[in-house]
């Protein structure tokens, strides 16, 4: 039989699943009663993935009228997209220059994989790929606080392209070429002009306009 801590695992990862591929939309409200009924078990591991949900900043619970699938303001976009300009560009010239190189190496055979996640409408494949891709630039620096800094930021990420899945399923093509020129900066060893397309890439992700690194 299976423990509370198993179930609840099994019920965190599937109301996870339901906000990535829209099942759950943002500033809807869950029913724990609800899920414990589509799931097929009791309140109490419901309970506890909620708790970790909204640990991980995907849901806010409301005591007594549920979870509310959160989204995020204009506000927090912005400072979200001006913290990974900040993170990333610093990474990348913060490396040597055989650092970049070998990055742009590695980094290039990546993009077969995250092409075939949107063309397959694999939004939680793409998203941990893209992200993957991204906490790349930050670990070039070799700086283990800046790269623990941009760890907590995953979750606001992962809301944000979720939240945009359909533009982002649109854009397939343009995601490619924005993170093809990302690499091809690095293997030019041209950190400033390694920011100026991420700064290009994070306004077409994010939105808002950002300020100066």
């Amino acid at each position: 039989m299976p423990t509370v801590d198993s179930a609840a695992e099994r019920a965190r990862t599937a109301i996870r699943a339901g906000i990535l591929d829209g099942t759950h939309r943002p500033d809807t409200m869950l029913s724990e009663n609800e899920l414990a009924a589509e799931l097929g078990m009791s309140r109490t591991p419901v309970r506890a993935a909620l708790t970790r949900l909204q640990d991980e900043g995907w849901i806010t619970i409301y005591p007594k009228r549920g979870a509310l699938v959160r989204s995020l303001s204009d506000g927090e976009i912005a400072d979200l997209a001006d913290a990974r300009l900040i993170l990333e560009a610093a990474g990348v010239q913060r490396a040597t220059t055989a650092a970049r190189q070998a990055l742009a190496d590695r980094l290039e055979p990546e993009l077969v994989a995250q092409r075939a996640a949107l063309e397959a409408r694999d939004l939680d494949g793409f998203v941990t790929l893209t992200i993957a891709f991204h906490r790349s630039f930050v670990e070039a620096g070799g700086n283990r606080t800046l790269a623990e800094i941009g760890d907590r930021l995953t979750a606001r990420q992962r809301l944000l392209l979720s939240a945009h899945r359909d533009s982002l399923f649109e854009r397939s093509d343009q995601v490619i070429d924005e993170h093809r020129a990302l690499i091809e900066r690095l293997r030019a060893d041209d950190p400033a002009g390694f920011a100026e397309a991420l700064r290009t890439h994070l306004m077409e992700t994010h939105g808002p306009e950002l300020g100066p690194i």
